[in-house]
Parts: structure tokens; C-alpha cells; sequence
């Protein structure tokens, strides 16, 4: 089974999705799961992580909707407000509905470095575990220090690391502080990492698989395939390339790993990170 683990879905409006600017004016329309199974189909992908893209909870019962919708959906990454002290009567009515594989919050566009490791934040992530959810981890790379510390807080909670903390492609070259850090949250065992969402950090519209193979042989060598899993972060990534240009793409770096480690990282990496069906 191919698995696509990172993608959204919305309903736009410019007042409840104000990060999607003017830079960003193609994503200012709807995205729904009609057309994105024209790209699954396309590219033999069998199933979807839908993953939040605001943080509301009308967007995360929404997402469950569709989930319980389209069979091909087979778990949600929504938002919570981890920092609310009610947020466990939240989680519990959510988990009501199987789909619900785990939370996120847009840490990326935090001002402070440390958020994640207020006690309030602390708090609501404490309460996951037990109701089997992960939480994606969705940084920059200066974030990643904060990032280590939380993950060591929480030994038995599984996270994921989204778009491998996006690092600064635009450089042209590695850079060496993103890669000590990476590479050091990779030492975490209970921490999966996404290969999704990094063409958007290039610099030129142009680019190639060769452009992402020293990001990708990073990913390999720190996670390997074990604990990485395909993302495309549809239709995001679609300011910089199609869905079909980001998976070939990606098939043609991949096809250097085994057999089963391809399995593990198309497929069975996500199917054991989010507990899906």
C-alpha cells in the first residue's frame, strides 16, 4: 500500500485561512477530496493522512467528516487546543470518531522558540498517549532545540516530524546547524519524520530529484526507512510543483532503497506511526 501521510483539504475563505497571502494567491481557492483522487489515481497512491491547515476546531470535525466519507482517508492529524485545561473532554469527544490519528499546532508560526514547553502546552500533550494519538511535529529549524527537549518529556508518546523541519533550501547548500539537529532528534526512537513538503522551500521554480538528494540521503541516514514515511503536503506544494512532478520525483530517490524498505516507507511507516486501519 502507497501511502500519502501529509496533505489538507479546505473550504477557503481569506478571514479563516489569513496565512494564504498573496505570495500564496493560487491556494485561494477550495481544495476537496474529488480532486485530489484524481492525483492518487494518478500516481498509484492508495491512501491519505489528512492533516490540518488552521487551527479550529470546525476544520478538525470536518476533516473527520470527510473521513468517514471517503474510505481512502484513513486517518486525521487535527488541532486541539492543547493549551485549554478542558482539552481532555475535547480529545475524548473526538476519539469518538476512529479517524482521529493525532493533533498538531502551527508551531512554525509561533514568536517564542520554546511554546511547546510552556507547562500549558506540556500539559496538553501529556494527554495523547493515552488515548493512542501522536502529535506532528510542525517546526523550523530553529524550533528543533525545543523540539528535543519535549520529545525527551515524553519517552512513550510518539511524534512525528513534519516535512523534515523544513531546512533552508534556498542556501544551495546543507546547512551544517539544521543537520546536527536533525540528526539529534533522529536519535529519539518514539520520533517518525515525513519526507513531504520541502519543494516550497527551494529557491528557483526550477528544480530536480537531484535538487533534494543531499536533504533526502539526510533523512535516510538519520531516520532510515524505518521511521520515514512519503508526504506531499498537497496542495501547498503545488506553488512549486504538481503532485505528480513531487512523487516521480520521489519514486526515482527512493528506488535506490530494498524492496522492504521501499514497503516501509511508502506504506507500512505510516501505517504503524498512526495506528491506521
Amino acid at each position: 500500500m502507497r501511502i500519502d501521510s501529509h496533505h489538507h483539504f479546505w473550504h477557503y475563505s481569506a478571514s479563516e485561512y489569513g496565512w494564504i497571502d498573496e505570495a500564496k494567491k493560487p491556494l485561494q481557492r477550495n481544495f476537496l477530496p474529488g480532486e485530489l483522487k484524481l492525483e492518487l489515481d494518478a500516481n498509484r497512491i492508495d491512501a491519505v493522512v489528512s492533516v490540518q491547515a488552521r487551527q479550529s476546531l470546525d476544520e478538525t470535525r470536518a476533516l473527520l467528516d470527510f473521513a468517514a466519507e471517503y474510505p481512502w482517508i484513513r486517518g486525521v492529524i487535527g488541532w486541539v487546543p492543547l493549551c485549554d485545561p478542558t482539552v481532555s473532554e475535547l480529545l475524548d469527544e473526538l476519539i469518538a470518531h476512529s479517524h482521529l490519528r493525532g493533533v498538531r499546532h502551527v508551531v512554525q508560526d509561533e514568536p517564542d522558540d520554546r511554546f511547546m514547553l510552556r507547562p500549558e502546552f506540556v500539559a496538553g500533550i501529556s494527554q495523547l498517549a493515552s488515548r493512542n494519538l501522536v502529535y506532528d511535529l510542525l517546526v523550523l529549524p530553529h524550533q528543533l532545540p525545543a523540539s528535543i527537549e519535549l520529545v525527551d518529556c515524553f519517552p512513550e508518546q510518539r511524534f512525528v516530524l513534519d516535512h523534515i523541519a523544513k531546512p533552508p533550501i534556498a542556501l544551495g547548500s546543507i546547512d551544517s546547524t539544521w543537520k546536527a539537529l536533525f540528526e539529534s532528534l533522529a536519535k529519539r526512537a518514539n520520533v517518525y519524520c515525513k519526507f513531504s513538503g520541502i519543494i516550497t522551500e527551494v529557491r528557483d521554480e526550477s528544480w530536480t530529484a537531484e535538487t533534494m538528494r543531499p536533504y533526502w540521503e539526510a533523512a535516510c541516514e538519520s531516520f532510515g526507512a524505518s521511521r520515514l514515511m512519503f508526504g506531499t503536503d498537497w496542495p501547498v506544494c503545488t506553488l512549486r510543483g504538481s503532485y505528480s512532478e513531487w512523487t516521480t520525483a520521489v519514486n526515482e530517490l527512493s528506488g535506490e532503497l530494498s524492496p522492504s524498505e521501499q514497503a516501509r516507507f511508502w506504506g507500512q511507516t505510516a501505517i504503524e506511526a498512526y495506528s491506521l486501519a
